[in-house]
């Protein structure tokens, strides 16, 4: 009898030992991919090295950047959010806008700078004023930590009002457009699901994903080979007590289904970082009025770079047919 206690007991401590040890690898496990994904870049400020990156990666906008920073006419602005935070955008008004206005949004880990060159397909080509805001926790712009598009959605829609005082036409008042790329397509889609501000008229998305646990829950596959259960779940669980929202609540996908404007889908068909299955969710999944353009052959957040002009026309055609801009 005392050897069956016995043992009995040195089971109950075994198991017992196995279920710390696999709730201290979950934990572990949660809060690195947690600040894997959400940390932000510690050089994020370095605004130096950004504009380095964008002339490198596309050398015919030094001339164009240069001669605005030397004149002067890429403006900076601060503004505090509803929240308390201090946040940073360039800015810069086109001659011929009569209060037509792009914010564009950028991608993950990056920051305005990084995607001047659709701000100057808008201001350069389209003839838009522009306004490029850093997202919460990017750039200029503070926070602890990055929110994938969800958070940073209402911030967006401050800056639309911002932008709908700051560039008003006096005859036409002001007409904005919404333009982000990857997590600021994401941001975008997420916005539009919110109650706009009148100056807004339409977004354009550019490969953005269907919500943040299916891109998560892609990215922990196609990186470490892990399917979602059970690091989506408690990861997720750890995002709601520390930032207090959880990846399934993140859904460009649900916002998209709410947003009466019109949208403008974009993405390259060889995608794979954010598959262009989303693509097609996405589009399925938004009211009309709407549009989709694919980008041949091109990877993520490449659909531009790859194809200038006719990404510059499918915009163009798209927001001629948007009241506010081509009536």
């Amino acid at each position: 009898m005392r050897q069956r206690k016995y043992s009995m007991r040195r089971v109950a401590t075994v198991a017992a030992a196995v279920c710390v040890a696999v709730v201290a690898a979950l934990w572990g496990g949660s809060s690195y991919m947690l600040g894997y994904s959400l940390d932000p870049d510690p050089n994020r400020a370095d605004t130096d090295s950004a504009y380095a990156l964008l002339c490198g990666r596309l050398p015919d906008m030094r001339q164009w950047t240069d001669s605005l920073r030397r004149n002067g006419l890429l403006r900076d602005t601060f503004v505090a959010m509803p929240g308390g935070e201090r946040h940073h955008a360039l800015w810069l008004r086109g001659d011929s806008a009569r209060g037509r206005t792009a914010i564009v949004v950028h991608g993950y880990k990056d920051s305005a700078q990084k995607f001047l060159f659709l701000g100057r397909m808008y201001h350069r080509d389209l003839g838009f004023n522009i306004l490029m805001p850093d997202l919460h926790a990017h750039g200029l712009s503070e926070g602890e930590a990055i929110g994938m598009g969800w958070r940073e959605r209402h911030d967006v829609l401050r800056w639309a009002e911002i932008a709908g005082r700051m560039f008003a036409d006096p005859e036409r008042g002001s007409s904005v457009v919404v333009h982000g790329v990857s997590m600021g397509a994401a941001t975008t889609m997420c916005a539009s699901g919110e109650r706009l501000p009148g100056c807004v008229k339409c977004f354009v998305e550019d490969c953005g994903y269907t919500s943040v646990w299916d891109e998560f829950a892609w990215q922990l596959k196609e990186q470490f080979g892990l399917p979602p259960f059970p690091l989506m779940y408690t990861t997720s669980l750890l995002c709601g007590v520390r930032y207090g929202w959880r990846f399934g609540e993140a859904s460009p996908l649900a916002q998209v289904a709410k947003c009466r404007k019109p949208m403008l889908f974009i993405h390259g068909d060889s995608d794979a970082f954010v598959p262009t299955w989303m693509v097609y969710r996405l589009y399925e999944a938004k009211p009309q009025p709407k549009r989709i353009w694919l980008a041949a052959g091109s990877a993520h957040a490449m659909a531009y770079i790859d194809h200038p002009e006719e990404y510059t026309r499918a915009v163009r055609d798209f927001l001629m047919s948007v009241d506010g801009f081509g009536k």
